[in-house]
């Protein structure tokens, strides 16, 4: 299969595309720069005794430059003696010892390239692979078969070696065999026995496999066939296959040959149908011979086998493969700069793979200009083609370890657009057609506009526009003018563009007819540049058109010119003189002239004298003076470095003094370097000059060189940097050996072994012998002296093994010697090991020599005698400091046989089947064996006997047990040596019986869309004969519905709770979806019959996905018509409601109109009564029966233009005798783009009627040349490409020559968001010319006149501008302008926007991968809410997501989250203005809990002597899917744990290889998404006669004893010192208290004045904590430290209880990882930021950003305040006040908004530790009235992975918190709670200290019997946990 997707390349694009099948030419052009050698080559495996040599396949005409790259894209670079690139590109890699194995050079993908002027291509992948030789060893197992039939056997090879090593040979008792008439060796390498005879069991049988690469042979044991007579039996499977994978065209057997009598037939299935056979697909002797296999032959194939007394079958499948193949079109590609270009890549051999795009070698990925289409990227498109896109586009696909590619050239051209025809000049009569084409060519396709006389021509019934493309790619516009008039006459212009460039042609046509000129606007020239006037001429004929000034002719010098023909004015090099009135005359009839006026302003540049640094050095003294030497003032001059301003810590002073400005500098410094530059600017232009300064400093070292060692084969670094400026130059030199230095420059080639780092270190790779000498590391920059500096670099030799013997024999009790030769770094270490254990060299019976002969070290293992054990692999170790080595060696023993391992097979009611694993056989072949049975309670003298059960059997069954009946069961195994020891012993129990009957009513009851309570009954009549035993669970299987029950079942076990009702909750179903459930019970034997299916639906859910393809069209300016694709049924999750489309408008002024929404169910629908030429944002959705799904997408379509309603308002005002001005105000319904607006003026007598035209954004308009006294009408017309609007009201004006002062500008609201600069415009007429004054309203109604200052300016035009607006701006402001003769006022309303406040979030439903969230929104800010920001993350992570959301939504549910996890959220509400603060940080978890085992499943299932069987049916998923399991045991006296880890979890688990009679610990952990469980147990294995430990049971469990206490005392110790140095670190703290007071230095008048203020102040490091009262606020001087008066812990009996409100001021926070969080919206237990180091909020100027937190405390009534960070104090209350008899703090965040609506207020950031809470705590214990007190830390949240909540302990009347002092960062608070009444006593005659201030007197005061007192205290610290310890305080460490 392959895909392939052909695209349409329009000609219109400019592209050329030459298919590769149109001539062999193209074909040969295209690849005859770049090509491919050998594109097949991907995977080269090579012994690393040979090595290899691989060839690039990729080259190139003319010859191209090969590189070989790793895949990560590094170059690779040459490693003498280990690996080279050839010139020719031929990469070699030499023979190696496996101490020189490198991973990165050995076992790596490779790729090279070839690039030429042409391009660059890159090669697929090549993976070189290195092997070496490893131990391991191969077996053949015993055989049984009836005589005539057939036997099969297997040579084993382990799997580690599996893919290298091939069966070359079978042995009959040493004799080699062939395939011949009763011989079969298969292409597997399986042995095949035909028509087996009797003395075929007479044999023995081996087979012998040789290493692909390293050449090394193995050869198995021995094994034997059992032949017996034929009975009858139904077929056994003897060889089969499951999975066979073959290349397209090559042949392939699969296995089929199976055992039985009579004998078996065979028949053949492909895909369940049966397999026609023919001469390419036939049966053979061992199964199916496919011949040339083709793609068609991959599917699943069975192979039947059947007789007479049975079936069996063999199933596997088989796939085909095929040379993947790549091919890209178009073939070739020319094209232009700036075009698209589109390839596509279609690949055959494979239906799943993976595609990359590269361009000229390098990966291309997805950008702005560059995208990929298609399901597999198999389509590349790419927009703005520049010049160095071109070259060669390759396409890969890789799968596996295949790969291919294909690659085609693209060459690109300039396309810049060009004229091919276009239109001339005419004349033409009125009403007569005129008809204009430009056809233009260019790539890509240019697009046309037309102008006439400069202004654009608007399409309307008179003029049509058109274009389009020729079939040659050309493009034609048209202009066609009907009914022409005068007016349309004039020059048209058709300009042509395209991304590549711009042409036009113009021309003129005449339309006859009276001449006149068209209206000009004021020009402002800038001098020294040229400027153009235009007299634009309508009507035919004229006969002249001149220019004057002053009545002057033009032109009337050299720089003016004038052109007759068009009417256009030249002025070059535009002087001050040119300034003035213009006036254009044309003669339009014989003696009669038409003219125009015009005025050009001039305005003169700016000019700087050119300056230039001189050459500085560091700490010289700098002045440069920029001096404008001409241009119009008031000049701006400011300097930059580096084009941003000069930074004030540079010390860099500027002096501005009138058109100069000077930059000195008293010190320079290297940070003084960058380029200076001058800014001048005037109304006419910005102007700048630069100039560099360069300050060089002299090099210096920063890192001298250092001798160092080098490792062979490793990399190593030299270190070298210096500093100076400019930057300077190192360079190394080299000098070989330990001789007098001779250095010699190091030659540093790209991709070579040696690379100089950037800063200057010098890094070798692979570093060799040779590299070992003297290196020199020299620095210069030519400032001062160069420096040098040596090193010597010493290469060490890593310990190689060059000699040992690969394989040897040795007959058990006879001494033995093994030797291995070691080279390298002396000393070098030799150690020896057995199969990975280190031989003890001092033990009895193994003795190691050394010995040194020159360079090298042998060693010699001595083993005398030898045993059984000895046998194995043995490795000598050589070892130095710098590497190791080892050698392998094969060591045979021959020895008499083991016993047999026996286990059980199975268990049944009344049979146990028995088999067994035969260990060492002692180099003889075993001749028999003898099963021994006996019950339990008798003695072996009794046991029946089986003897000589034959030596090809490793099975039986003992038939006709007792069930429940416990027996002993042991084997011996017999050869002709002798017997062996008994086998271990075996313990079994006959098994249960199945339950016979189902669980009874069956019930179901859907709770929710995804889940179903199934519940059920075990009714009376369910007996213990029908239970069969203990039910001990169920299985519950449930599946979808359907009539034909084509769904599989689910099965979940569920445990039994022993109660007559169980019931369990299917979870993660379909929605709105038909299940069927069953429920069968379970005891130990296994489940019973299934119930009968009860059928139930999931309930409903709101749609899972937005409906698709929402369009929308304006159908007119008033209707939008939308249609939709309808939502298929599965996305539904229910019954389909309608559809609810949901629309506002985006009003112009940026807000967002009314929210509404419209059901329907249809699939379209049409909106009516909207407003005109109105964007509209619109989504759409579907609702069920449970709600509303999810929106799309929001589209934008906007209402089509109607005429515009009248202005909102007409203001005209005299400004002279002869002129006045108008005004007006924009519609209030624009219905559109306003075109223009016309003023008319009317005067009735003589009734004479004006028009002006006035731009779209003038709203005021000066009439001149009007009569003194005359009254004149005014009104307004506003134009949209409609058509004209209605009239504004008609207002009446006189000129007057004593005019009075009148403003032009309207009453009104001005909005602006905050931190924006505004101007308020006031603009007045009237003559004298009137002056302007500012007021603003106030509270009290007397508007009193602005603050004019640095933020506040009044232009001389009356306009008042306000800089970074800020809340309390807001109000009415009023200009008032007067002169002589009168005065008039306007008010503007100013209203500032701000962020929105926080909406209020809650979660309204969980499920088990689901959260829904909903909100009310706060405050909008005074501006439309335009979104929200919902931010989340998992409870104990720092990484946050985000969504946005629509405005219009309420709610969201966010999806896919995982099972049984806490997660956070918070929302952000945004406005025009920007994101408000975010919403309380909430936190909600998903459904679901961790795995749990059930406390009555038994673990195990059964025990031996080496085995053990677990029953993980116990462990409960919890409602979340199991993840992971990790399985770990070792024995009790053993250090290493052996580990199983799987990803789910299996019914059960065998640890196989235990040590017989033994203890053993075992531990498991089970993990879902929600956490995760463990167990821990210990289980002793039985003895070889099946007994159980006895002694050494005892001794195991006295160990472990004492090994547990042992470990609880060091963990007492441990703790208790942990507890001191906290308590040490907390006392370093006592002084606190009395730094506070010495902190304390203000006046006693001050003190007095605050005597009573009720205030404390706990002042820590970068935590303040503020409590006062709120009173009457008075600002302080300082932030001094004020302790506690005795009005803040008095006490009385009488009054009673009302609250104080005071305001604890903490600061906002944000984070970086995270969303912004301001403290004032945390709660404890939240994580509010993270616990990290977070920066400060933003000041606002709502109440929403200020940072408070409210004490809530009892106490006499009194009026309240908010205390802002603004430090102020309130007023001090009577002398004498005390609070009433209970005082309780808490902290929650402060409630009172309104007030601090009208204060910025500033925030800072904060944070604490754990010391300084520490500190707090000891402060508050400092009151004696809470020194008694019961102090209980009430939460302590831990932000560290495990998220544990930990709460300490508490003692009454202690100072003892027992806790531990984490180091992460969380949230603590403590509570202080003094004694109860009846524990006062204790107390009551204690004096208490009154606390007092500096110069006052200490009075002590007894306090209340019934006091009753918490304080509690609460910090919230981002960077760090808070654990209070115990602590105490000296007496003398009073406040």
């Amino acid at each position: 299969m392959g895909v392939y997707v052909n695209l349409m390349f329009p000609k219109s694009q400019g592209w050329e595309y030459i298919d590769e099948s149109i001539t062999a030419d193209h074909d040969e052009d295209l690849h005859s720069s770049l090509y491919f050698v050998n594109a097949s080559l991907q995977e080269v495996v090579f012994a690393s005794t040979t090595g290899t040599s691989v060839p690039c396949p990729a080259g190139g005409a003319p010859p191209a430059s090969l590189r070989w790259y790793l895949a990560t894209g590094e170059e690779i670079y040459d490693v003498p003696g280990i690996r080279h690139v050839h010139p020719n590109g031929t990469l070699q890699i030499f023979n190696f010892l496996p101490s020189s194995f490198s991973k990165l050079i050995h076992d790596n993908t490779y790729y090279c390239t070839a690039e030429n002027p042409s391009g660059k291509i890159r090669s697929q992948d090549v993976h070189i692979k290195a092997v070496s030789r490893e131990p391991y060893t191969v077996r053949v197992a015993d055989q049984k078969a009836m005589r005539g039939s057939v036997a099969v056997f297997k040579c084993i090879i382990p799997a580690s070696v599996e893919a290298y090593v091939t069966v070359v040979s079978w042995e009959k008792d040493t004799v080699s065999l062939s395939s011949g008439q009763r011989y079969l060796i298969t292409s597997t390498g399986a042995l095949y026995i035909l028509d087996v005879l009797p003395e075929d069991g007479l044999n023995n049988y081996r087979c012998t496999t040789r290493h692909r690469y390293t050449g090394e042979t193995r050869q198995s044991n021995s094994a034997r066939l059992i032949v017996s007579d034929p009975t009858n039996a139904e077929p056994v499977i003897l060889d089969g296959f499951d999975h066979r994978e073959v290349m397209i065209n090559h042949r392939v057997e699969l296995p089929c040959k199976a055992s039985g009598y009579p004998t078996p037939k065979y028949r053949w299935l492909k895909d369940n149908s049966p397999l026609e056979l023919d001469s390419r697909i036939h049966q053979t002797t061992s199964g199916l011979l496919i011949e040339s296999t083709q793609p068609s032959d991959s599917g699943t194939y069975v192979c039947e086998v059947w007789n007479s007394y049975g079936t069996a079958e063999v199933m596997g499948r088989l796939y085909v493969k095929q040379p993947l193949k790549v091919v890209v079109s178009p073939r070739k590609v020319k094209g232009s700069v700036g075009s698209k270009v589109s390839l596509s890549c279609s690949v055959s051999g494979s239906d799943e793979y993976e595609l990359s795009w590269y361009r000229n070698g390098e990966i291309i990925y997805p950008g702005n200009n560059v995208r990929f289409i298609g399901l597999n990227r198999e389509n590349l498109m790419m927009e703005g083609m520049s010049k160095s896109d071109g070259g060669a586009y390759q396409c890969f696909a890789r799968k596996g370890k295949m790969s291919a590619q294909d690659f085609v050239q693209v060459i690109l051209e300039d396309g810049t657009p060009k004229i091919l025809s276009s239109f001339s000049e005419k004349v033409v009569n009125p009403n007569e057609p005129v008809f204009l084409v430009c056809n233009v060519k260019g790539t890509p396709p240019p697009r046309c506009t037309w102008s006439l006389d400069d202004d654009p021509v608007i399409k309307d019934s008179h003029h049509h526009l058109g274009h389009y493309e020729t079939h040659e790619g050309h493009v034609v516009s048209q202009l066609n003018v009907t009914h022409t008039q005068v007016q349309d006459g004039g020059v048209y212009r058709c300009t042509c563009s395209n991304s590549a460039g711009v042409v036009y042609h113009q021309a003129r046509i005449n339309v006859r007819g009276a001449s006149s000129i068209r209206p000009m606007k004021n020009i402002t020239a800038i001098a020294g540049r040229d400027a153009f006037v235009h007299c634009r001429v309508i009507g035919y004929p004229y006969y002249s058109i001149k220019w004057y000034k002053n009545s002057a002719l033009l032109p009337f010098n050299h720089r003016q010119r004038a052109f007759e023909n068009n009417g256009t004015l030249k002025l070059s090099n535009v002087q001050q003189v040119d300034a003035g009135e213009y006036n254009c005359k044309v003669m339009v009839q014989p003696n009669k002239m038409d003219s125009q006026s015009v005025h050009v302003r001039v305005r003169v540049p700016p000019y700087i004298q050119p300056f230039e640094f001189q050459r500085f050095t560091i700490g010289q003294r700098v002045f440069i003076p920029c001096v404008v030497m001409s241009g119009d003032r008031p000049l701006d001059i400011t300097w930059q470095k580096d084009g941003r301003p000069i930074p004030a810590s540079l010390g860099v002073t500027v002096d501005n003094i009138d058109f100069t400005s000077s930059l000195r500098i008293s010190n320079l410094t290297p940070d003084h370097n960058g380029n200076y530059t001058c800014i001048a600017r005037n109304e006419a232009a910005v102007v700048e000059h630069q100039s560099q300064l360069i300050v060089r400093v002299p090099p210096q070292f920063v890192v001298q060189p250092e001798d160092q060692d080098g490792i062979y084969g490793k990399t190593v670094t030299l270190n070298c940097s210096a500093e100076g400026y400019p930057p300077p130059t190192i360079v190394w030199e080299h000098s070989k050996g330990a001789g007098v230095p001779q250095f010699q420059p190091i030659p540093l080639n790209t991709g070579s072994r040696i690379q100089l780092l950037s800063n200057g270190s010098l890094l070798i790779k692979h570093v060799l012998e040779d590299d070992s000498g003297f290196y020199l590391c020299k620095v210069s920059n030519d400032v001062g002296a160069d420096v040098s500096k040596s090193m010597y670099l010493t290469v060490k030799i890593p310990a190689m093994i060059t000699s040992y013997p690969n394989t040897t024999l040795a007959t058990q009790g006879e001494e033995k010697r093994m030797s291995c030769i070691a080279h390298g770094e002396k000393p070098i270490m030799v150690r020896w090991e057995k199969e990975e254990r280190i031989i003890n060299p001092e033990t009895s019976r193994y003795v190691v020599t050394v010995k040194e002969v020159a360079d090298e070290v042998i060693s010699t293992l001595v083993i005398m005698p030898t045993l059984r054990e000895d046998s194995g692999f043995f490795s000598c170790h050589a070892i130095n400091s710098f590497g190791e080595d080892r050698g392998i060696i094969q060591l045979t023993v021959q020895e008499p046989p083991d016993p047999p391992e026996v286990e059980i097979r199975d268990v049944k009611d009344r049979t146990i089947a028995l088999r067994w694993t035969m260990g060492f056989d002692g180099n003889s072949p075993i001749t028999g064996y003898d099963i021994e049975c006996k019950n339990k309670s008798a003695s072996w003298l009794s046991a029946q006997v089986t003897k000589d059960v034959s030596p090809q059997l490793n099975q039986a069954t003992i038939i006709d047990l007792h069930p429940s009946s416990t027996y002993n069961i042991r084997m011996v195994a017999k050869n002709v040596i002798g017997n062996s020891n008994p086998s271990n012993e075996l313990t079994i129990t006959t098994d249960e019986a199945a339950p016979d009957g189902p669980p009874q009513d069956v019930t179901l009851e859907p709770t929710s869309p995804q889940s179903i309570k199934v519940s059920w009954k075990l009714s009376h009549s369910y007996t213990g004969t029908i239970r069969n035993g203990v039910i001990r669970g169920y299985q519950v299987g449930y599946r979808e519905y359907s009539p034909g029950g084509s769904h599989q079942f689910t099965i979940i076990s569920v445990d039994s709770t022993g109660d007559t009702t169980e019931s369990i909750v299917l979870d993660n179903l379909k929605k709105f979806t038909q299940y069927s459930v069953v429920v069968q019970a379970a005891n130990r034997a296994g489940t019973g019959p299934s119930s009968q299916q009860v059928v139930t639906k999931t309930l409903e859910d709101v749609p899972s996905r937005p409906p698709e393809n929402v369009l929308a069209v304006a159908k007119s300016p008033e209707v939008i018509s939308l249609s939709w694709i309808p939502l298929p049924r599965e996305a539904l999750n229910g019954n389909l409601q309608g559809y609810r489309v949901i629309y506002w408008a985006n009003l112009p002024d940026g807000e967002l109109g009314e929210i509404r929404n419209m059901t329907t169910s249809q699939p379209s629908l049409e909106l009516d009564g909207l407003e005109k030429y109105t964007n509209y944002s619109i989504q759409v959705l579907a609702f069920t029966n449970a709600g509303d799904g999810v929106r799309s997408e929001q589209i934008y379509v906007r209402t089509k233009e109607d005429v515009p309603g009248p202005p909102a308002g007409v203001k005209a005002a005299a400004s002279s005798g002869s002129e006045v001005y108008v005004s007006w105000l924009p519609p209030l319904k624009l219905n559109g783009i306003i075109r223009k607006y016309i003023v008319f003026c009317s005067n009735l007598h003589p009734m004479v009627m004006s028009e002006f035209e006035a731009s779209p954004d003038a709203y005021i308009y000066r009439i001149p040349n009007l009569v003194l006294t005359r009254q004149y009408s005014i009104w307004v017309v506003a134009v949209t490409a409609a058509g004209h609007g209605n009239n504004s009201e008609k207002i009446t004006v006189q000129p007057l020559a004593k005019a009075p002062a009148r403003i032009l500008t309207f009453n009104g609201t001005v909005t602006t968001p905050w931190m924006k600069d505004i101007v308020l415009p006031c603009r007045a007429v009237g003559d004298p010319p009137p002056t302007i004054k500012w007021l603003k309203g106030n509270t009290n109604g007397t508007p009193t006149p602005v603050l004019v200052d640095g933020r506040r300016i009044v232009y001389g035009n009356g306009s008042f501008l306000i800089r970074t607006v800020k809340a309390e701006d807001s109000g009415n402001y009023s200009c008032v302008a007067s002169n002589n003769w009168g005065s008039d006022e306007i008010t503007l309303n100013l209203q500032v926007q701000v962020p929105p406040d926080q909406p209020r979030l809650t979660v309204t439903k969980t499920t088990t991968t689901s959260i829904t969230l909903s909100w009310i929104p706060g405050d909008n800010g005074g501006s439309s809410i335009r979104g929200y920001i919902l931010q989340y993350s998992e409870d104990n992570s720092e990484q946050w997501g985000s969504f946005p959301i629509s405005p219009s939504e309420r709610s969201y549910r966010l999806e896919n989250l995982k099972c049984g996890t806490w997660y956070k959220f918070t929302l952000t509400a945004q406005n025009a203005v920007g994101p408000g603060r975010i919403s309380e940080i909430i936190e909600a978890k998903t459904h679901g809990k961790e795995p749990q085992f059930a406390k009555e499943h038994e673990l195990f299932t059964s025990i031996n002597s080496t085995r053990a069987r677990l029953n993980l049916a116990g462990w409960n998923n919890g409602g979340c899917p199991i993840t992971s399991f990790i399985l770990e045991y070792r024995a009790v006296d053993s250090g290493t744990w052996t580990t199983a880890q799987r990803t789910s979890l299996t019914k059960s688990y065998i640890l196989y290889d235990l040590q017989e009679a033994t203890w053993y610990e075992l531990q498991m952990k089970v993990t879902n998404s929600a956490g995760s469980a463990e167990k821990r147990i210990t289980f002793a294995t039985l003895n070889a006669d099946g007994s159980s430990g006895g002694l050494k049971m005892v001794v195991t469990i006295t160990s472990i004893l004492v090994v547990a206490v042992l470990v609880f005392i060091m963990l007492m110790v441990l703790k208790r010192r942990r507890r001191e140095q906290r308590l040490k670190r907390l006392r370093g703290g006592i002084f606190f208290p009395i730094n506070l007071l010495s902190k304390n230095t203000r006046t006693p008048d001050t003190v007095n004045k605050q005597q009573q203020t009720l205030r404390m102040h706990i002042d820590i490091p970068r935590a303040q904590l503020l409590i006062e009262e709120r009173d009457t606020m008075e600002t302080i001087d300082d932030r001094s430290t004020v302790l506690l008066t005795d009005n803040d812990f008095g006490e009385t009996n009488k009054q009673k209880s009302s609250t104080v409100t005071h305001t604890v001021h903490y600061q906002s926070l944000s984070q970086a990882t995270g969303p912004l969080v301001d403290v004032s919206d945390a709660r404890p237990g939240t994580n509010p930021t993270a616990r990290r180091t977070a920066k400060a909020g933003p000041a606002a100027a709502r109440s929403r950003y200020a940072s408070q937190w409210t004490l809530n405390r009892p106490h006499p009534t009194s009026s309240s305040h908010t205390l802002t960070t603004d430090w102020r104090l309130p007023t001090p209350r009577a002398t004498g006040s005390v609070d009433k008899e209970s005082d309780s703090y808490s902290v929650s965040p402060s409630q009172d908004t309104d007030r601090a609506r009208s204060s910025m207020v500033s925030t800072e950031s904060a944070s604490s530790t754990y010391e300084e809470l520490a500190r707090a705590y000891e402060h508050a214990k400092m009151e004696e009235q809470l020194r008694h007190a019961k102090f209980t830390i009430t939460e302590c949240f831990i932000s560290d992975t495990s998220s544990e909540q930990m709460t300490a302990g508490t003692n009454d009347y202690t100072d003892s918190l027992t806790s531990s002092t984490p180091s992460e960062s969380g949230i603590c608070r403590f509570t202080a709670s003094p004694p109860k009444p009846q524990d006062v006593s204790r107390v009551m005659n204690m004096a208490v200290p009154k606390a007092h201030r500096p110069g006052e007197d200490v009075v002590f005061v007894t306090p209340s019997v019934h006091t009753t007192r918490t304080c509690q205290f609460t910090l919230w610290p981002p960077s760090a946990l808070i654990q209070l310890p115990s602590a105490s305080h000296p007496k003398d460490a009073s406040p």
